[in-house]
């Protein structure tokens, strides 16, 4: 089959009301970090600490999104997006965290579901994709019990200005990296390397993913929601005895910790018996309050993890094995579709889940622009076999109900900073130019079959 005539076929194993959309996040794309009341985020202090983001590269100004919206907004249109996956600046609209509410941050995302709207495009919103108000690091950030409870006072606020034009809420983005990349490895803000602070970072964000459900569900009970994970697509490197304990383990440390509580009401015993800083953590009750029926989750996939048994590893339950494949992204990223199948079909054999969205996935590809345009051909392949997987889950009869493509557009990778680009669309960051890359024609062409336009 050839790459010209892959959308075309790819459409046809979709179901009519299957959803194809893109993501982004708020620090990643909006800038405008001082504007209109907005105060720093763990993320703004961070990116300025001098070594801790490649280049030194911040989100001050991003891809601009915040004053470029109408630009961007007409992009999504273009592209053919039925839906649009975006977060919620916390500092942008409670500026300290709780308290006074920042009237022109809300103005902002009013024209942002307005101009979605008028687009015909659904807004399925997540409340906290990393930027947490820095006034509340001050007071242990996810690390103190309390920060669950003013989460939820964020997401009843939230809901209650913003839920007549939500299509979804999604409570968090990707919580394994925030508890563990920026509580373990330290390697995202704030940048803490303690299995102490990850338990405690881990236990208060589960705490507040409940509470936060029962708030958006007391303000809006009809208004769909759910959280979003990075599950890891765990791979023993070998059918050794020892190799496939230590994927057990693995899957309990990376998948079992929100899967267990969130579906199941419990932690893996395999993590309380190696975390007894956890054991301490909970509270009569708090296992009921962050077990709270979903009306669907996300899963966000790039690569697997292919683990193999060591006691030297740093870091508890970790242990990398070599990757298979020789084929990888610009981030270094092992390229393996069927890591996503496998991801799949273990959980829902291990968990009694809702129906699902894809709702990240995409590759790291720096080609550029040349002569105006961008062969972007890997990331082309990478979401082209992807998709297929996608289409061979539905064809299992697995409840997914769409696929949201990371990114819109390049943007401020983390810790990577401008280094690595994911999106279907090239931005140029010292003039904002966007370019739609090969990626993003033949994404449109395949959502423009899907849709019969």
């Amino acid at each position: 089959m050839t790459r010209e005539s892959l959308p075309q076929a790819l459409a046809g194993r979709f179901s009519a009301d299957f959803l194809f959309g893109v993501a982004t996040a708020s620090y990643q794309i909006e800038g405008a970090v001082e504007a209109d009341g907005r105060k720093p985020s763990i993320w703004d202090a961070f990116s300025h600490m001098p070594g801790r983001v490649k280049g030194g590269d911040t989100g001050d100004v991003a891809c601009d999104h915040y004053n470029r919206l109408e630009v961007d907004l007409d992009l999504m249109a273009e592209l053919g997006a039925k839906a649009y996956r975006f977060s919620l600046a916390w500092p942008r609209l409670l500026p300290d965290g709780a308290g006074a509410i920042n009237e022109p941050g809300f103005e902002f995302y009013d024209r942002l579901l307005d101009g979605l709207k008028s687009r015909g495009i659904k807004a399925f919103a997540t409340l906290y994709h990393w930027d947490l108000p820095l006034a509340l690091m001050g007071r242990g950030g996810w690390t103190d019990r309390d920060t669950a409870e003013v989460f939820a006072d964020y997401a009843r606020i939230v809901t209650r200005r913003l839920g007549d034009r939500l299509d979804t809420i999604t409570t968090f983005n990707e919580p394994w990296c925030s508890v563990y990349l920026g509580h373990l490895m330290g390697v995202h803000a704030p940048g803490e390397r303690s299995i102490e602070a990850a338990m405690a970072a881990l236990h208060v964000t589960n705490l507040a993913h409940g509470l936060g459900v029962q708030a958006i569900r007391a303000e809006r009970a009809e208004l769909p929601v759910g959280i979003v994970l990075n599950v890891m697509s765990i791979m023993a490197a070998s059918d050794s005895d020892a190799d496939q304990k230590a994927a057990e383990r693995a899957n309990d440390f990376h998948n079992g910790v929100f899967f267990g509580p969130l579906f199941e009401g419990a932690y893996p015993q395999s993590v309380l018996d190696g975390c007894p800083d956890l054991v301490c953590l909970i509270k009569d009750g708090d296992l009921d309050t962050i077990r709270q029926p979903l009306d669907f989750w996300g899963l966000n996939y790039y690569t697997p993890m292919r683990v193999r048994d060591d006691a030297e590893s740093e870091f508890p339950h970790i242990a990398g094995a070599p990757a298979v494949r020789p084929e990888k992204t610009d981030i270094g990223w092992e390229i393996e579709p069927q890591g996503l199948s496998n991801v799949v079909r273990y959980l829902y054999g291990r968990y009694t889940l809702p129906e699902f969205y894809i709702t990240e996935n995409g590759a790291a590809d720096n080609t550029g622009v040349e002569n105006g345009a961008v062969s972007d051909t890997m990331r082309l392949d990478y979401i082209s076999t992807h998709l297929a997987v996608v289409a061979d889950l539905i064809g299992e009869n697995y409840p997914l109900k769409g696929y949201f493509g990371w990114s819109l557009m390049d943007n401020f990778e983390w810790a990577e900073g401008y280094s690595m680009r994911f999106g279907l669309v090239h931005v140029d960051y010292s003039t904002q130019t966007r370019t739609i890359k090969q990626s993003g024609y033949w994404y449109r062409d395949l959502i423009a079959t899907h849709s019969g336009s």
